[in-house]
């Protein structure tokens, strides 16, 4: 395998008219990858959906394998998962993109396709990768398959808020076919549609030990900032003032900033701040955004 993955077949595993199932290559060349001389003491398959982890298994003459699914009575929010595995493959749902519920026919509680706020789902699929980094014995891999998305015009990026388990040992990007987005025509000539899945493959290095990376997203506000130079800081103030104002309401709107903390002349700084940059001109006893 390579750092980049392509495929337009998806082959003849699994059934294809199941939304969101992946080109079973994917998980037949990772097995052959890891497991190019032997095959896997345990191979198990979390939200296995349409079946394609189980055809590649039978292709692959791998007798000890699992696929579980809401669909076949497995919840992989409640039940266990079976411990001794040495490559778990999951595929979840990318949030509620696709709506699982339509496929099978009925509801389910913890669907994690469900309706629900971003942060419950992501709360949730940390609880189901914790519980796969768990039941691996040690050497033991969990590949998982997820991609972007986005909605009402945010861009989420869910392998980078969700939680990492174990060390990172590749991260593979596979290109993606057949989106439901290939034929739509956007008015936004800025718009990117997204076209690839992230393949994270994590791997369980000690028996004890947990590595676990915890991304979070943190707010500040820039007049609390050390990185901001007193030129980036008079900017935000002009555009604040909706592109211009005096010289007394970028004193009055910085002089509580952290930066004005440890300067004793910050009329003196802004002044000169506001004369020797290109960024700005006066206009009466205004000053004015020269950046377009």
């Amino acid at each position: 395998m390579q750092s980049i993955i392509s495929y337009k077949d998806r082959g003849n595993f699994g059934n294809s008219s199941y939304r969101g199932n992946c080109s079973g290559y994917v998980i037949k060349d990772l097995l052959e990858h890891f497991f190019p001389t032997s095959k896997p003491k345990k191979f198990v398959e979390i939200f296995s959906g349409g079946g394609t982890g189980r055809d590649v298994a039978k292709a692959l003459n791998i007798t000890n394998s699992l696929h579980l699914d809401i669909n076949n009575g497995w919840d992989a929010l409640e039940d266990e998962i079976p411990s001794g595995s040495d490559f778990v493959f999951s595929h979840p749902p990318y949030w509620d993109i696709v709506k699982y519920e339509n496929e099978r026919g009925y509801f389910n509680t913890n669907d994690l396709s469900n309706n629900m706020p971003y942060e419950e789902f992501i709360k949730k699929l940390n609880k189901i990768n914790a519980k796969i980094y768990c039941s691996l014995v040690n050497g033991g891999r969990h590949a998982i398959l997820i991609g972007d998305v986005r909605k009402k015009g945010k861009y989420y990026s869910i392998i980078k808020d969700m939680d990492w388990y174990g060390e990172l040992e590749s991260h593979i990007i596979k290109i993606q076919y057949n989106c439901v987005s290939d034929n739509k025509v956007y008015s936004n000539n800025n718009f990117i549609p997204i076209k690839h899945e992230h393949l994270l493959i994590f791997k369980k290095n000690d028996v004890l030990v947990v590595n676990i990376k915890h991304n979070q997203e943190i707010k500040t506000n820039i007049l609390n900032s050390i990185s901001a130079t007193w030129r980036d800081l008079v900017q935000a103030t002009i555009e604040y003032y909706k592109g211009k104002a005096t010289t007394e309401q970028i004193y009055e709107f910085l002089k509580k900033s952290k930066k004005a903390k440890n300067n004793n002349f910050i009329r003196e700084k802004i002044r000169q701040v506001l004369n020797t940059n290109s960024n700005f001109y006066k206009l009466d006893n205004t000053w004015c955004l020269n950046i377009g």
